[in-house]
């Protein structure tokens, strides 16, 4: 298995492009269900995620051209073959059962395997499920599987989340534009990835109003068509390598980069004593003097503090002067990082949801092991900040998220590398 290596020490300087969000392009691929013609993805990330995605959609029967070295995805479902996703495919990715709610839009029935993903947490699919059903699926879970049908299509209807889910909102939100009627969605997601789905299926000929406020409104339509569409800038990717020349020093433009898209972050950034500004290309990133400030960091749904981006921040805190409380609102068990930052010298105690981290002169190399995707980049970022050298183990979870982390951040100076395991 391949660990990443890194040795502290080095500021950074330089210019980091940002790619399309994995998030977003995880969403939109399986849009191309609703249609028979054509939807071409542009400024789509080159990840392992994008690849079983990928993977997945062609045993449906949905032809994939991946063009441009990755950078697009030209889609065609005008002959589906299958209305199964199968447990080898989807137990690798938990965004696999996107392809619910489309398949059951077009075709009236779907299968779809129970997911896997990253351990952080139960994330149960209930939310998806309740939301179906209330367009009119009948669903049924059995042998793993997800058994869905609606034999007379789906019908208009209104959703009401009994908490803010993204993956839900997108499921349902792309069934309900193919739905007979009006359907309304109450607390919904309002994230920056939601609002660019819409606009790709605007595009393909949906009446959506209302994304980006926790009430989206679907006026369904009999049948939609073929578009372009660019992938949203990753504002995960971007908030991580904002906070690596915060952690190691030096200045960093991230190019593509915008503030709208981290509002809440950046605010925490700013009391960090981090100077964040917009330039023409993207945002520039760098400490504004000696070292970071303790901060208090509570993750929320959009736009709120992303959980996505807690463990990077807690990387950061630990060499902050002071001490700064993390808590983790989204999901339960989102602290796996802690212990082994803490081998590295970082003082963080962990009590349920919260996390004290208490800053330290300076972190120490170690042999540290990945847990899951963001918690892999957190213990990069930290060997950044850290005398000696950091091996990062089992960063198979890396490469679903980040790409080509190594060339991304040794372009800027770090030093990095990836190496190869037996």
């Amino acid at each position: 298995m391949d660990s990443i290596v890194v040795t502290g020490g080095n500021e950074l300087n330089g210019q980091i492009p940002i790619a399309g969000a994995k998030n977003a392009c995880l969403t939109l691929m399986p849009a191309t269900l609703l249609s028979e013609a054509p939807l071409t993805l542009t400024n789509a990330p080159r990840l392992s995620d994008i690849i079983t995605m990928t993977a997945l959609l062609r045993s449906l029967g949905v032809e994939v051209d991946v063009q441009e070295d990755g950078r697009v995805l030209a889609l065609s479902s005008h002959d589906l073959t299958s209305h199964r996703a199968d447990y080898e495919i989807v137990r690798k990715m938990r965004a696999s059962i996107l392809v619910l709610g489309p398949l059951l839009a077009r075709g009236g029935v779907a299968e779809v395997s129970l997911p896997g993903g990253c351990a952080i947490g139960a994330r149960p699919v209930d939310l998806h499920l309740r939301a179906l059903e209330a367009l009119g699926a009948e669903i049924d879970l059995s042998e793993g599987y997800v058994h869905a049908k609606a034999p007379g299509g789906l019908k208009g209807g209104k959703v009401e989340f009994p908490l803010v889910s993204v993956g839900a909102t997108e499921n349902v939100l792309m069934a309900a534009t193919l739905a007979k009627g009006t359907t309304t969605i109450e607390n919904a997601a309002r994230e920056p990835e939601i609002v660019d789905l819409a606009d790709c299926l605007r595009r393909m000929g949906a009446r959506i109003e209302g994304d980006g406020t926790s009430t989206i409104t679907v006026e369904g339509v009999d049948s939609l068509n073929g578009a372009t569409h660019p992938v949203v800038t990753d504002r995960i990717e971007l908030g991580t390598y904002m906070l690596a020349p915060a952690i190691a020093g030096g200045e960093v433009e991230c190019l593509g980069g915008r503030i709208d898209l981290l509002g809440a972050f950046c605010e925490r950034l700013d009391a960090a004593g981090i100077l964040v500004e917009e330039t023409g290309n993207g945002i520039r990133v760098a400490r504004r003097n000696g070292l970071l400030k303790a901060v208090d960091v509570s993750t929320a749904p959009y736009p709120g503090f992303p959980t996505d981006l807690q463990a990077q921040m807690m990387a950061a805190l630990c060499t902050a002067e002071g001490t700064s409380t993390l808590h983790e609102t989204i999901f339960e068990n989102r602290f796996m990082h802690a212990p082994e930052l803490s081998r590295m010298g970082a003082r963080i105690e962990v009590h349920g949801g919260t996390a004290r981290v208490t800053g330290v002169d300076r972190l120490k190399g170690a042999q540290v092991m990945a847990t899951d995707l963001r918690a892999s980049v957190s213990l990069i970022l930290a060997g950044l900040a850290a005398k000696g050298t950091t091996q990062v183990n089992r960063v198979y979870h890396l490469d679903r998220g980040y790409e080509q982390v190594e060339h991304k951040l040794g372009a800027v100076g770090a030093q990095i590398e990836r190496v190869q395991g037996p």
